[in-house]
């Protein structure tokens, strides 16, 4: 079966991703907890002023996840690539139930039992602690179960921002159209969600009046606190330095990630952490510019264009050096082209252009009325993208393009749901989907040569980095991307082996 080989195949590593994914999960939901519950008390006690807290929890359990990452990515401390943005999102999420539940329990214990713990002379603290808490202990941890189990199904997105987890299986298979790829962290998610909520059920059922009545409330929730503290203290520990390679998420991307951290461990002594599949051009930028990752692979007319909002320029050479210049002035540093240009591709089905003789982008205008497309978000918005290829063309759709992950949209293209999409020049799925590119022949597009971007202090703290990465120098042909891409989206082969048979290639 290909999802138990797959399993078997990738054990160490599918071990790492649940090892990951769980001390997300728990920690987000401890700190949720230790920050909840007081809120949770004091909204019960105190409407006037919980009120407004629980309110504001309410609020932000409404942001969809992927908008709360956009919003975090860029602010101090909480925000960045990696842990801490998916920690502070997962315990935003993870509030609520526990704020709800633990203000429930308490206004549901019975009037009578509060009358009786006055009469015995209790303070109200003391009440709080060893009757109103354990009381209302099965209610708050009914909360926390909703915490965790949300939290196991919202850290498969933070994969997204290079916060590791078993998504990364998901966004690896998105990328790759494998359905096994996906299965191989969907189901272990599920698996994890199922246990969770079966344990944390279990820990509720066995929580009584009776359990608690000696001991109290008190050494649990100081357990819990010291046990989320615990957590954050040991995500936040410095540890040994990493070069931490980055990547957007498509395959080329994840391959070219995969090829410079692996010349970095083949060339150097320097360990390397791979947060791969991070997202568009933006989120890799940013990344690059606060440190989060060291390195990644753009394109010289995305960083012109995108990156610096320089207007379109066509000739290679002066784009490159542009780029290049620009770069230096802002803490960053381009290396040596790896030796291809990925340009965009402008594709229809290989069935349609036969039939209707489209070999140009001009040959595409006088079809473009009655069909549909669909491009990716970047795509829409950028100076060299779809606004001035309609005005270039004179491009007219049946209806405004659709907007699309770039994971789906070549499979979308050959399942006949849109007839145009645009894509990566040097894709694999173009073949093994038998897509057919139109001849750019009014040379709209500008150059795309890809070319490594390094954090400029850590080339400066390890210059072996750019020893290592000039031997890719101008060895990475646009038939190698080709081939390479093809292996991975055409024959389902692994990323790193596929970089691993190349590299073999390279003296």
């Amino acid at each position: 079966m290909p999802l138990v080989e797959f399993w078997q195949s990738h054990a160490s590593e599918l071990l790492t991703l649940l090892g990951q994914h769980l001390a997300l999960v728990l920690v987000s939901t401890l700190v949720a907890a230790a920050a909840g519950i007081p809120i949770g008390v004091v909204a019960a006690r105190r409407p006037r002023i919980g009120g407004p807290l629980a309110a504001a929890a309410s609020v932000l359990q409404t942001v969809p996840s992927l908008a709360l990452f956009g919003f975090l990515l860029p602010l101090p401390l909480v925000g960045g690539i990696g842990a801490r943005t998916a920690l502070t999102a997962l315990i935003v999420y993870a509030l609520l139930p526990v704020i709800r539940t633990t203000s429930a329990g308490l206004r549901s214990i019975d009037p009578a039992v509060l009358e009786a713990a006055d009469a015995m002379g209790m303070t109200p603290r003391q009440r709080l602690w060893h009757v109103e808490l354990p009381l209302a202990l099965p209610a708050i941890v009914a909360g926390i179960r909703v915490s965790a189990v949300i939290g196991v199904g919202t850290v498969t997105i933070a994969a997204a921002i290079g916060a590791g987890g078993l998504g990364e299986y998901i966004y690896r298979g998105l990328s790759m159209v494998d359905a096994t790829v996906i299965l191989a962290g969907a189901i272990p998610v599920a698996a994890l969600a199922l246990a969770v909520d079966g344990l944390l059920f279990a820990a509720g059922r066995a929580l009584s009046w009776r359990t608690h009545r000696r001991a109290g409330a008190g050494p649990a929730v100081a357990l819990m606190l010291a046990a989320a503290l615990a957590g954050v203290t040991a995500a936040a520990w410095p540890r040994e330095e990493r070069i931490i390679v980055g990547s957007k998420n498509f395959t080329e991307q994840v391959l070219l990630g995969e090829l410079m951290a692996q010349a970095i461990e083949r060339y150097t002594d320097l360990p390397v952490e791979r947060r791969l599949n991070l997202g568009g051009t933006f989120i890799c930028d940013r990344a690059i510019q606060t440190g989060d990752i060291d390195l990644y692979v753009e394109y010289s007319g995305t960083a012109l264009t995108a990156v610096f909002n320089r207007p379109v320029e066509r000739d290679p050479r002066a784009v490159l050096q542009t780029v290049r210049e620009l770069y230096a002035d802002t803490g960053r540093t381009m290396l040596e082209p790896l030796g291809f240009n990925n340009t965009f591709a402008i594709l229809v089905r290989s069935g349609d252009a036969r039939e209707r003789g489209l070999k140009t982008l001009s040959d595409l205008a006088a079809h473009a009325p009655g069909w549909r497309a669909a491009f990716g978000y970047e795509f829409l918005e950028r100076a060299d993208g779809y606004t001035g290829l309609a005005a270039a063309y004179g491009l007219r759709f049946r209806e405004a393009p659709r907007v699309m992950d770039l994971t789906l949209i070549y499979r979308a293209l050959a399942d006949r749901q849109v007839d145009v999409i645009a894509g990566d020049a040097t894709a694999g799925l173009i073949e093994a989907l038998d897509l057919a590119a139109l001849e750019d022949d009014r040379a709209y597009f500008p150059p795309y040569d890809a070319v490594p971007i390094v954090h400029a202090p850590t080339l400066l703290r390890h210059p072996e980095i750019g020893d290592a990465l000039r031997r890719l120098g101008g060895r990475v042909t646009e038939a190698a991307m080709r081939r390479m891409n093809y292996a991975v989206d055409g024959e389902r082969r692994d990323p790193a082996s596929v970089v691993r048979e190349f590299l073999a290639t390279i003296p």
